[in-house]
């Protein structure tokens, strides 16, 4: 049996990634997939246990150190227990949220070195990458507007940092996708929900053509 293949949504806070990354999934069920949709962290048990820990805005939160560690190892169990058998036995795997959020996140926006949390994912994931990494791109006039219509103007504790620290994210994002053309796609997603639809199903066209 082929292996299945691996997409990560990637963005900053009110980029629309849960949403379109439920729309590729009905999307590649209509093609006839087996598609599995997750989200980090979580995806298991202990993933979810992880994720309170550290988005629950209450409470006096971590260090940067600390949140790299805990997304880590929620990571290396999303892994071990829920992406690589659902691969092996070839579905399709839609992550909201994958590597590079902690690379954007801990890394650009909490200023700790790549290579230390590269080394993080390579040790407790074995390295494991998508084969499609989608960062969905908005202006940062837009987010605001956006998170007051999502959740009411509250956020999770990394969500709530200031205007800085999301800057600081998206440029890291931006870095990321121009160091590594081969596996990211960036797709505008300014427009409507549709308009970005439709840009992620052109951009895993090569994904489809493989399978």
């Amino acid at each position: 049996m082929a292996r299945g293949r691996f997409i990560a949504f990637e963005g900053g806070e009110g980029a629309g990634k849960s949403t379109q990354a439920k729309l590729l999934a009905e999307h590649l069920r209509g093609q006839g997939f087996e598609v599995v949709v997750t989200r980090e962290p979580g995806g298991t048990p202990g993933g979810e246990a992880i994720r309170g820990l550290v988005l629950d805005p209450s409470g006096d939160g971590w260090e940067a150190e600390a949140e790299a560690l805990l997304f880590a190892a929620a990571r290396s169990d999303h892994v071990a227990r829920l992406i690589r058998p659902a691969l092996d036995r070839g579905a399709w795997v839609v992550s909201d949220r994958f590597l590079d959020s902690s690379r954007a996140y801990q890394g650009g926006g909490g200023g700790l070195d790549d290579e230390a949390i590269m080394e993080l994912h390579r040790f407790g994931s074995n390295g494991l990458l998508p084969d499609l990494t989608i960062l969905i791109d908005v202006p940062e006039g837009d987010i605001a507007e956006r998170l007051a219509r999502r959740d009411g103007g509250e956020s999770d504790r990394i969500g709530g940092r200031d205007g800085a620290f999301h800057r600081r994210v998206r440029d890291a994002f931006a870095r990321f996708a121009n160091l590594e053309p081969n596996r990211f796609a960036t797709i505008d997603g300014s427009g409507e929900i549709g308009a970005t639809q439709a840009a992620i199903v052109k951009a895993i066209q090569p994904l489809l053509a493989g399978s």
